[in-house]
């Protein structure tokens, strides 16, 4: 399936003052909402269409319309909100899944605290969520929990990667895409992304 990254120049930008470590947490709150719409139009650019018949003030015609049952986005707790809030933005009507994992700082390995998903995941499409990349054991461990439930269809959307994180992800889920706005250098001795942005649970709601 292989990893898309997204190159535009507003995605880009936004991301470049989000690195800064100068960057106040709203800033850093807003932007990353902000940049979570702009990818939410690029992993939902190949959605399945199909027409419907409506009438304009003008006339009767058939217009396109979004097909089969609605998406649902799974945030991976607690970093994942801050891009669920742009694309919920973009995509009101979206079903949504929280996936609570958080990262044991001595293995690195995750520990899973809470799993709430929409009864029928089976025939949806599902985009993952979490702005970092990095170890990828959260992630994969995501989309176990996802598949346990018997989803196929599934995307992963982050921010940033590395390039460790993409080998082990794409490994264990060779049929799951990914979206990305950057692929950095590597990953440090603690596991996160060089150069990346810090710790973006901790940016986003000022809890460092």
């Amino acid at each position: 399936m292989g990893v898309t990254v997204v190159t535009h120049p507003l995605v880009q930008h936004k991301l470049t003052i989000m690195r800064k470590r100068e960057t106040s947490t709203a800033g850093f709150r807003r932007l990353l909402r902000e940049t979570s719409t702009l990818l939410c139009y690029e992993v939902t650019r190949d959605l399945e269409m199909t027409t419907t018949e409506i009438e304009t003030p003008i006339m009767k015609m058939s217009s396109p319309v979004l097909e089969g049952k609605k998406l649902v986005f799974a945030s991976i707790l607690r970093a994942g909100n801050g891009l669920l809030e742009g694309m919920l933005d973009l995509v009101p009507a979206a079903r949504v899944a929280h996936i609570g994992l958080y990262r044991d700082h001595e293995t690195l390995m995750p520990v899973e605290y809470y799993f709430k998903a929409p009864e029928d995941i089976v025939n949806r499409l599902i985009i993952v969520v979490d702005p970092m990349l990095a170890t990828a054991n959260s992630a994969i461990e995501a989309i176990n929990m996802l598949k346990r439930r018997g989803a196929t269809n599934i995307r992963f959307l982050c921010l940033l990667a590395a390039p460790e994180g993409i080998k082990r992800f794409t490994e264990a889920h060779p049929d799951v895409p990914v979206y990305t706005a950057a692929i950095d250098d590597h990953l440090d001795e603690n596991g996160y992304i060089v150069p990346g942005l810090g710790d973006a649970g901790d940016r986003m709601y000022g809890t460092k």
